[in-house]
C-alpha cells in the first residue's frame, strides 16, 4: 500500500476510488473496501482510498479537546494496510477546504487530479460544504463528468447499523464484546509507559501507567479489563484498570490507565506499547481497605488468565 500526502502529481491506472474518514475501519467500512478492491481487479485498475486529516470535526468543532475517536491516523493506516488497498491519499482538512462545494471537489480532485473512473460510497456518505454531497448529488456529478458511482448498502448487526458512532457508544457504555463484534477485531490502544506512584507494587501487583499516544483516543468505560500487551513485537497477558482508583487515590480528578503484566519484571519506562482489549471483567469499585482490594485483584487475575487462555 502506497501512502500519498495530498493529491498533486498522482498517476493511477484506472482508479476505483472511495473516500471518507474510516474511523475504526470497522466491518461496515470493510464492506465498502472489499467492494472497492474487487471492482479495481475487475477493470485491471488500482484501488484508492481518500481520507482527511485532521478529522473534520476537530477543525469545525471549535474545541477538539473533548472529541474522542476510535483510531488515530497512524492506527487507521495500520488497519488499512491489511485490506489489500493499493493507495491511500491523505488530504489536509481545514476551514477553507470545508467550504468547497461538492461538485467543485468532484471536478478539481476526483476528476482532474485523480482521474476517477469509478467511485464507491457508503450508505450515508456526505461531503462538501454543509454536507451537500449526498449520493444523489454525486450521481448528478457523475453524469456530467462521465464516471461511474456506486452506493453500498449499510451493514447491519443484531443491534442495528454498524457505524463508528455505535462502536464509540458501546465502548463508553462498557459493552466491549459488542464493540469488538462491530469492529471485527479487538479494540486497541497505542501508548507510552510513564512513571506512576508505584501503589500497585506495594500490594504485589506492579502496574505500568500508560498515556495514549493519540490525545483524542477514545478510552473505554472505567473498569477492569483482560488485555494483551504488545512490547517490541512480543505478546504478554495482563489486566488493565481504567479509572480513578478510588480506594487509594487521594485526588479524585485524576483518571489513570494502568496495566499489570503477568509474569513480567522488566523496566519499560518510556517504552511504546499496544494494549488490546479482550474482555471486560468488572466495573471500578471502592474497597474499605488495601487488603480487600488485593483480594479482588487476585480474583481479577484468575479470571483474566482464564479468559485469555
Amino acid at each position: 500500500m502506497i501512502i500519498h500526502q495530498g493529491y498533486e502529481n498522482l498517476n493511477f491506472r484506472n482508479p476505483v476510488v472511495t473516500l471518507g474518514i474510516f474511523d475504526g475501519v470497522h466491518r461496515g467500512h470493510r464492506t465498502v473496501i472489499d467492494t472497492l478492491v474487487g471492482r479495481a481487479k475487475e477493470v485491471n485498475g488500482e484501488s484508492v482510498i481518500i481520507t482527511f486529516y485532521p478529522h473534520p470535526r476537530q477543525v469545525l468543532s471549535g474545541d477538539n479537546t473533548k472529541l474522542e475517536f476510535l483510531t488515530s491516523l497512524e492506527e487507521k493506516i495500520i488497519l488499512l494496510e491489511k485490506s489489500g488497498i493499493n493507495h491511500v491519499v491523505i488530504i489536509g482538512f481545514d476551514r477553507d477546504f470545508s467550504n468547497r462545494e461538492a461538485c467543485e471537489f468532484v471536478r478539481e480532485v476526483l476528476i482532474e487530479k485523480i482521474r476517477t473512473k469509478h467511485l464507491i460510497v457508503g450508505f450515508n456518505h456526505h461531503f462538501g460544504r454543509k454536507r451537500e454531497g449526498d449520493f444523489e448529488a454525486i450521481r448528478k456529478c457523475a453524469e456530467s463528468y462521465n464516471f461511474k458511482v456506486e452506493q453500498i448498502r449499510a451493514l447491519n448487526s443484531e443491534s442495528g447499523i454498524i457505524s463508528s458512532s455505535a462502536i464509540r457508544n458501546a465502548l463508553l457504555a462498557g459493552n466491549l464484546e459488542e464493540a469488538n463484534d462491530l469492529l471485527g477485531y479487538s479494540y486497541f490502544m497505542n501508548g507510552t509507559v510513564v512513571g506512576g506512584k508505584k501503589l500497585g507494587r506495594r500490594i504485589g501487583y506492579p502496574t505500568a501507567n500508560i498515556i495514549p499516544d493519540y490525545h483524542n483516543k477514545l478510552i473505554p468505560k472505567d473498569g477492569v479489563y483482560a488485555v494483551e500487551i504488545w512490547i517490541k513485537e512480543e505478546r504478554y497477558s495482563g489486566m488493565m484498570s481504567i479509572g480513578l482508583n478510588p480506594t487509594v487515590n487521594e485526588n479524585p480528578d485524576i483518571r489513570t490507565i494502568e496495566a499489570n503484566i503477568f509474569d513480567f519484571d522488566m523496566d519499560i519506562y518510556g517504552a511504546r506499547v499496544c494494549v488490546v482489549f479482550r474482555y471486560r471483567l468488572r466495573d471500578e469499585m471502592k474497597f474499605e481497605n488495601i487488603s480487600l482490594l488485593a483480594r479482588q485483584i487476585e480474583l481479577d487475575k484468575k479470571r483474566a488468565i482464564r479468559h485469555l487462555s
